[in-house]
């Protein structure tokens, strides 16, 4: 099944995508922000001095649209007692449609990461920017730099670095003596490297262990020291499994840190890239099988196989755009089902009687498809569209199918 988190982030990025082609025909717009902290009867009194101060706007439909999109507002707020756990957003006011029209919206978004500031703002666009960096991937990867002076061991979770500890060695340099004294002085730099190396290993292993939502770690620094460390057991075995790769960084301190994640960032993003192209690999190999393996595509096709129960793996592109409508006749009830292209949606005449039929039931395809497969145990994996391989399965393949439990008879 597709996991809860994906579904949530691909029906928030679907909600911004349409918030963001609304436009107002002036500044009549209202982006209000309320983080969990704040007190309802502070922003209802905000509210009632931006209400006041509106009331100052030379246009007169503006004015009226302004003052209307904040009394709406503040009459929403009386359904709170305080905001939910990661604060609210509303977003509200008159779009431009035909001519001089207008039509009022109002969305009221609970958001996936806590809204961390106060903020309103009057556009003729909503201001969506706070929401759009929640978008952003929230994976975790410890992070470690480490040289044999010191070391500095922090969390990548999303764009934010949060840093754990720095710890200075107390590994004393080389002398140039010779003889007996050098080679003695030279064990005791390696005893004590060792146990820096310990215990930088040790914090590491209580850090990023207690991690539950841990993908990876990277570890950097200048030198060889990095790779030392990582091939020597100080890493407990499961991190070292997840070690994604080492990274030349000139700096061992907080900003080395920040220079790490840098230097990581081609290989973040391509593991995510590497599932995907793993999964489309899969399937292009059932395809290239002689009698066509278990691969399905085609969407009357997976619809069928996946209504029976017989896709293992759906892959569905995040780039689909159709809805799946019910059309119902008022007048003889006769019903039909069947997927659009989004813009595409209009009422249609009856095939029974000829009377006009209306759109009943319209919801995403995805959502649609996602609801299908729970039901038979199918996991369901969403393809970006942003990479090559998203791209072709998209153009080549309509962003729609799926690998098969068993071999069908599809004719």
């Amino acid at each position: 099944m597709v996991k809860k988190e994906t579904l949530s982030r691909y029906e928030f990025k679907r909600k911004l995508e349409e918030l963001r082609s609304l436009n107002g025909r002036a500044t009549e717009l209202i982006s209000l922000y309320v983080p969990p902290g704040r007190q309802i009867h502070e922003v209802a009194s905000y509210l009632r001095n931006e209400y006041s101060q509106s009331s100052n706007i030379k246009s007169k439909s503006t004015r009226k649209n302004v003052m209307a999109a904040i009394e709406s507002i503040m009459n929403k707020l009386k359904a709170y007692k305080k905001p939910p756990e990661n604060g609210m957003v509303f977003l509200v006011g008159h779009t431009a449609i035909a001519g001089d029209q207008t039509d009022m919206v109002s969305h009221i978004i609970e958001p996936p990461d806590k809204v961390t500031t106060f903020l309103y703002r009057c556009d003729s666009s909503f201001y969506l920017e706070p929401l759009e960096d929640m978008l952003a991937e929230k994976d975790v990867y410890g992070l470690i730099v480490i040289d044999r002076s010191e070391a500095t061991l922090g969390f990548l979770k999303g764009k934010r670095i949060n840093t754990i500890k720095n710890i200075q060695s107390l590994v004393p340099s080389k002398h140039g003596r010779g003889g007996q004294s050098q080679r003695r002085f030279e064990r005791l730099i390696e005893i004590a490297a060792h146990e820096f190396f310990k215990k930088v290993g040790d914090l590491a292993n209580d850090a990023f262990l207690a991690e539950p939502e841990l993908k990876g770690v990277l570890i950097g620094g200048p030198g060889g020291t990095k790779v030392f460390f990582m091939e020597r057991d100080y890493l407990h075995h499961e991190l070292k499994k997840k070690v994604v790769d080492t990274f030349d960084t000139g700096y061992t301190d907080e900003y080395g840190l920040k220079e790490l994640m840098e230097k990581a960032r081609d290989s973040l993003s391509g593991i995510e890239l590497m599932k995907e192209k793993k999964l489309l690999e899969r399937f292009l190999d059932e395809i290239r099988k002689p009698d066509g393996g278990l691969a399905v595509y085609g969407e009357k096709e997976v619809l069928s196989a996946l209504e029976l129960g017989a896709i293992d793996i759906l892959l569905v592109s995040e780039g689909i755009r159709k809805r799946k409508v019910t059309l119902t006749c008022r007048s003889c009830g006769h019903t039909e089902e069947k997927a659009v292209s989004e813009g595409r949606i209009s009422a249609a005449p009856c095939p029974k009687c000829q009377s006009t039929m209306e759109v009943t039931k319209n919801i995403d395809i995805i959502e649609e498809l996602v609801a299908v497969a729970e039901n038979f145990g199918t996991a369901v994996e969403l393809i970006s569209s942003d990479s090559e391989e998203g791209d072709m399965f998209l153009r080549a393949f309509g962003g729609l199918a799926g690998v098969m439990r068993y071999k069908m008879n599809m004719t």
